[in-house]
């Protein structure tokens, strides 16, 4: 049976419902708040709740469906894409689901039980990786990830697109690979067999939705990024507590230099456009979700024990 989520979305923005539909599900999941695996609800069910065109719904999961975020399967329901057949996502906080989804998935493969307890054990004790190599599509992406990674854990850090790892598969060796949950699936077939990508997730932007839902007077709001994906799923989420009261407006760096922007009452930045800016009021926030930063603090730690003699 399909969820029920409380979609946020506002027929009073300059956002088209369309889009604002499409990025809250993609932050959904980024979020972890939707997860593999998890049904969506149908085309026209979802219409009904929101009170929308049924086309509008369907445009969007075909949307999702093409950025390999959503799965269709034949007399099922839209579903939350895994990111890869065996691959276990890290956003779960209970160990306990993310286990009974790795023997879902290794029985639905036609593996056995011991089968799974051996590959685990060798998994367990392979040589662990020496840096994370970040995969995205996206160049601001990798760089946001790239500069938070370093900052936060203190571990070398690389980057390139799928593609140069499809032409350079010797990238991924050592290396513990992660990325955005939309480009997971597109590694399976590049990485070496028993090497899997972990998806990066991604913070809730409650806070900073908060700070917005607080201004006492109609105010200016700033987005600042160095990734286009970033603002234009900020713009979609930011939508509904925007509405009309406020002015939403986008700066892309380095193709937009924000300057002083003096005029913006709020100015919410990324972490490498915060050190270009210059604002009364600016709040910088972070793409990496803490849990998952501790899970790949707690992965890190491990392979370093076990390096010691």
């Amino acid at each position: 049976m399909a969820a029920r989520f409380d979609f946020r979305l506002s027929k009073q923005s300059d956002v088209s419902i369309h889009e604002q539909l499409t990025g809250e599900i993609t932050y959904l999941i980024a979020t972890g708040q939707l997860k593999p695996g998890e049904a969506l609800p149908s085309v026209r069910a979802l219409a009904r709740q929101l009170e929308i065109h049924h086309n509008t719904v369907s445009q969007a999961y075909i949307e999702l469906e093409a950025r390999n975020l959503l799965l269709r399967r034949r007399g099922r329901s839209m579903t939350v894409r895994a990111p890869g057949d065996t691959t276990i996502t890290p956003s779960s906080q209970d160990l306990d689901d993310l286990i009974n989804a790795a023997i879902r998935a290794a029985q639905a493969s036609g593996f056995s039980i011991q089968q799974l307890r051996q590959r685990v054990r060798q998994r367990l004790t392979a040589v662990p990786p020496d840096h994370f190599l970040v995969v995205s599509s996206d160049r601001g992406i990798r760089h946001l990830l790239q500069e938070e990674l370093k900052e936060g854990l203190r571990f070398p850090v690389e980057t390139c697109s799928p593609d140069e790892l499809a032409s350079r598969r010797e990238l991924a060796m050592g290396a513990l690979v992660v990325g955005p949950t939309a480009v997971i699936p597109k590694l399976s077939s590049v990485l070496p067999k028993g090497q899997t990508a972990v998806p990066i997730t991604v913070s809730s932007a409650s806070e900073e939705l908060e700070i917005v839902r607080q201004l006492a007077k109609p105010s200016t709001i700033a987005l600042v990024s160095i990734s286009e994906l970033v603002l234009r799923t900020a713009r979609a989420v930011f939508a509904p507590v925007v509405g009309e009261r406020h002015a939403l407006q986008e700066y892309f760096l380095p193709r937009r230099p924000p300057g002083s922007l003096a005029a913006a009452d709020l100015v919410l930045c990324d972490r490498i456009a915060a050190r270009r800016v210059k604002a009364r009021n600016k709040v910088t926030f972070r793409l990496i979700s803490p849990p998952c930063l501790e899970n790949l603090a707690s992965v890190i730690e491990e392979s370093e024990t076990r390096e010691k003699p």
